[in-house]
């Protein structure tokens, strides 16, 4: 084993084989009227 790394795969991928996906957020963060409500429920 070298200590560089093989680069000639990575220069040569063919990007349009790939498929397209589309990315679901699966953790969203709470909005901004979500974290006030959650808030005011933990002080009362």
């Amino acid at each position: 084993m070298s200590d560089k790394p093989n680069l000639e795969e990575v220069t040569s991928f063919d990007k349009s084989k790939l498929k397209k996906t589309e990315t679901q957020e699966k953790n969203p963060l709470p909005s901004k009227e979500t974290i006030e409500q959650e808030k005011q429920a933990a002080s009362s």
